[in-house]
């Protein structure tokens, strides 16, 4: 039943344009709110992994709520996952008013909020409040398993996937390959593409490489390496290296053996923080239950069961990656009513 829950929510994310206001909670018992999550596109991790918190923190009216075998959600709340082209578009998104939370890199949500990086020479974003750490992100550089590609140096002169234009991923993308000296439109052919629309031309042979910043495992790895083969291309040494000095957000990471099809040694790699984000104009109170919802025993079973990401999303790395971003005060609540500040 949950599974079937999740779907329906999961289509309805697609068409969710608009929302009504967040209201009180004592009408949110007769009127259902609408409370939207960016998340990225189809074939990655945060849309499905948004499905499900979306499906944990609803309750909508009429439901039974924080009762035994019932969600743990807040009361009247509706929340929808959105299909986003990811990070970058969801912090403009949360700023303007056009979403109310949505899940972030750390390293997109520093530059963004200090307008630093990135967001250099832009208008800081600092309607953005922190909620919550999710789960590390990996990056995936894949290629066919019957490529010549075996390091960045084959990657000169080659039609690479980084990304679409709004998304973190393509920021990771391109920092990793400028950092080993490989710039879009000299040294390669960039194609801003999703991971799905990346592996159907890897598929084609009209791509060399995908590259994606993604928790493991990826819906459209996952098809691609069970049905035409890949390879992930290391990234550790001085390639990780040059990175993590540009970017200290990065820190080195493995995409384990059995991750996908074909994948039978660890790969050594980069990773970075995802972490969900909310406007700062949301209620204190509906913010402090959806962070409630998020770390209740009812989620954990929801997360475990619903992505092998969801088992990585554990309150005790809650507060990883916020920086200099302030928490919402609906969220400092809960988490010093927790002790974990």
């Amino acid at each position: 039943m949950a599974s079937n829950t999740f779907h329906r929510r999961s289509l309805m994310a697609g068409v969710a344009l608009a929302a009504p206001a967040l209201i009180g909670r004592e009408a949110a018992a007769q009127t259902p709110s609408f409370f939207r999550i960016g998340t990225g596109s189809a074939g990655g991790t945060y849309y499905p992994i948004g499905g499900i918190v979306a499906n944990a923190i609803s309750c909508p009216p009429g439901s039974a709520c924080n009762v035994a075998g019932a969600t743990d959600g807040v009361p009247g709340m509706v929340a929808v996952a959105q299909a986003t082209q990811g990070s970058v578009q969801n912090v403009n998104l949360i700023q303007s008013g056009n979403a109310e939370s949505g899940f972030v890199q750390s390293d997109v949500l520093h530059w963004s909020y200090t307008g630093t990086g990135l967001f250099e020479g832009r208008p800081q974003l600092q309607r953005l409040r922190f909620l919550a750490h999710l789960f590390p992100e990996h990056i995936h550089a894949v290629v066919r398993a019957d490529s010549d590609i075996r390091a960045f140096s084959d990657l000169r002169g080659r039609r690479i996937a980084i990304g679409l234009q709004a998304s973190g991923a393509r920021v990771g993308s391109e920092m990793i390959l400028e950092a080993n000296g490989l710039r879009a439109g000299r040294e390669f052919t960039a194609e801003f593409l999703n991971q799905a629309q990346g592996t159907e031309r890897m598929q084609d042979r009209g791509l060399d490489a995908t590259f994606t910043v993604v928790g493991y495992p990826a819906a459209a790895f996952t098809e691609f390496c069970s049905r035409t083969g890949c390879r992930i291309l290391p990234i550790a040494g001085q390639e990780a290296a040059r990175v993590i000095e540009r970017a200290p957000f990065y820190s080195t990471g493995v995409i384990p053996a059995g991750a996908y099809q074909g994948v039978t040694q660890d790969v050594p790699t980069l990773t970075v923080g995802a972490c969900w984000i909310v406007r700062d104009s949301v209620p204190d109170n509906v913010v402090y239950e959806i962070t409630r919802a998020l770390w209740s025993e009812t989620t954990r079973g929801l997360l475990d069961r619903g992505h092998a990401k969801g088992r990585e999303i554990i309150r005790q790395r809650a507060l990883e990656g916020r920086g200099v971003v302030p928490f919402h005060p609906g969220a400092e609540r809960f988490y010093r009513e927790a002790g974990m500040l």
